[in-house]
């Protein structure tokens, strides 16, 4: 597969881990409302990128692997014992012993709306040697910057991170009370959006690191590469979405997914 410009992507591989024991929505990665198993809907999405040459589930318990395997979906057991789900992408990566991957990308089991183009513009930034770590970030409205649920970012001129803070980032002055002008790239502030992409030697390292100081402080996890000197490359999300972490979060999806949906004429005689 090509990108713009003609040049070939890298070879990649999605792994899409998914934790059944999620705590602010128990069993979310196999409720269906929508028509299939949120962690299904994330991998039909992913894999309509055409970006992956293979897309794998990581799985923490049997009813996730039998909902993957039902769907026709690649899936292995995981231990369920991981910390998080780059440990339980490592575990998967390592098992399929791949000698012929760039990038793994950790798709979240419950980002089934991350725009194709976004993950192909992902993959496309490793034709660059030097980036072994990359993720995506959106801008955020001003009435969201306090919400710590909103997870922000600050870049330095390269592109790459320089912090993530659920704090509002970057603060505004001493004295600072009117919202800035927005940046060059037409954004004050900006919203990490929760999927990274690695090298497979980069994803081995990280998972090697022990917790950061700051990691433990703001509870994220890319920190830990940021403490110890590593580089994140940040690709602006062309269509901003994020993850499904409450009920509310899944019905407001469910009913995008019911209206994206084409109408049959069963549905049209009942009308």
């Amino acid at each position: 597969m090509d990108h713009q410009g003609g040049r070939p992507l890298p070879r990649s591989l999605a792994v899409v881990p998914a934790r059944l024991g999620s705590t602010r929505l128990p069993r979310k990665m196999l409720l269906s409302d929508s028509g299939a198993p949120l962690v299904v809907e994330t991998a039909r999405n992913a894999l309509a990128s055409g970006v992956f040459t293979r897309l794998v589930i990581a799985a923490d318990s049997k009813e996730v692997l039998e909902a993957a395997r039902q769907h026709g979906l690649e899936a292995l057991a995981t231990d369920p014992s991981h910390p998080s789900g780059t440990d339980r992408v490592r575990e998967a990566v390592d098992r399929l012993a791949l000698d012929d991957v760039d990038v793994v990308v950790n798709v979240q089991g419950d980002e089934p709306e991350l725009a194709p183009s976004d993950l192909v513009d992902l993959v496309a930034v490793f034709a660059d040697l030097d980036v072994e770590i990359a993720s995506l970030w959106c801008p955020l409205p001003a009435a969201e910057v306090a919400d710590p649920s909103a997870v922000k970012v600050v870049l330095d001129q390269n592109g790459d991170a320089l912090y993530f803070s659920r704090s509002p980032i970057p603060a505004l002055g001493h004295g600072h009370s009117d919202v800035p002008v927005p940046g060059g790239d037409g954004s004050t502030w900006k919203r990490h959006v929760g999927v990274y992409a690695y090298r497979p030697a980069a994803l081995r390292r990280f998972c090697a690191l022990p917790p950061g100081q700051l990691e433990v402080l703001e509870r994220l996890e890319q920190l830990r590469w940021l403490e110890q000197r590593g580089s994140i490359r940040m690709v602006r999300a062309a269509h901003p979405t994020s993850g499904i972490d409450t009920a509310s979060d899944y019905a407001a999806y469910v009913e995008r997914a019911r209206r994206r949906a084409p109408r049959t004429r069963s549905d049209e005689d009942d009308t």
